[in-house]
């Protein structure tokens, strides 16, 4: 079997309190993988570290113990091959989109003619190849996410990181960017992890789910959608799960020093 390309081994993430004596655990002794042109989709309750976990992938926290590896080597720091789309857009609003896309394309491997041609191809991608003038002030919350996503895809990343970037749109918005992003998916072959707390979109576009429990606990279930011919009894024993990880727990708060 091939070596995955995240690997999370016995993580705990703690965030202390202000006095600096306790501490409340987000992540308790947490192992996983994501393998190759996986999808993976990560859902759990409020607060159980589903955000967490993608910030030290992305290399923006470091676990207290354990490790997390991008392809065998340990997680530092962030990293172009690492790239993550946000739930708030983050565009350059002096900026048209075509710009704002190609702003995320390298410096020195392209020309600005370059980069402009590579910008418009996932902007053509995204369904946004005729709003290459336009502000992001002159976009709908739908495209401006689109834009969002091209521009991360313009940097030619390993791994697309995904922290719930539809929750905020309407959801006859949000099925379809869930659709457009499986089919981008399936175009570019990206290993893609996508945070939500929406059971039905994990189901339409994970390969895998794994659920965090509340606790800290770990995971407390895993499934491949493709191998469900019944999504609606899926969906069931999922949220089944979902509700009893919330009833279920043990303390998170300890001592720290």
């Amino acid at each position: 079997m091939s070596e995955p390309v995240i690997s999370i081994r016995n993580v705990w993430k703690a965030y202390p309190d202000k006095s600096n004596r306790t501490a409340t655990i987000i992540l308790r002794d947490l192992s996983m993988d994501v393998e190759e042109n996986e999808f993976l989709c990560i859902v759990g309750p409020s607060g159980c570290g589903k955000t967490t976990l993608l910030n030290m992938i992305a290399g923006f926290e470091t676990p207290q113990r354990g490790v997390i590896e991008y392809r065998g080597e340990v997680i530092y720091a962030p990293s172009s091959k690492r790239s993550v789309v946000f739930q708030e857009y983050s565009l350059l609003p002096w900026m048209n989109v075509q710009k704002n896309v190609a702003f995320s394309v390298d410096r020195r491997s392209h020309t600005d003619m370059e980069r402009m041609a590579i910008a418009k191809d996932y902007l053509d991608l995204v369904g946004l190849g005729g709003y290459c003038d336009k502000r992001p002030a002159d976009l709908s919350g739908g495209m401006k996410q689109r834009v969002a996503i091209a521009r991360t895809l313009a940097m030619e990343p390993d791994v697309m990181l995904m922290d719930e970037p539809f929750s905020s749109l309407d959801e006859q918005t949000r099925r379809h960017l869930d659709g457009e992003i499986r089919d981008i998916w399936a175009k570019k072959k990206r290993t893609v992890i996508f945070i939500t707390h929406n059971i039905d979109e994990a189901i339409q576009i994970g390969t895998r789910i794994v659920m965090l429990a509340s606790d800290a606990g770990g995971i407390v279930g895993e499934w491949k959608p493709d191998e469900h011919k019944d999504h609606v009894a899926l969906k069931k024993e999922i949220f089944d799960s979902l509700q009893t990880c919330k009833c279920l727990g043990r303390p998170n708060v300890v001592e720290w020093s």
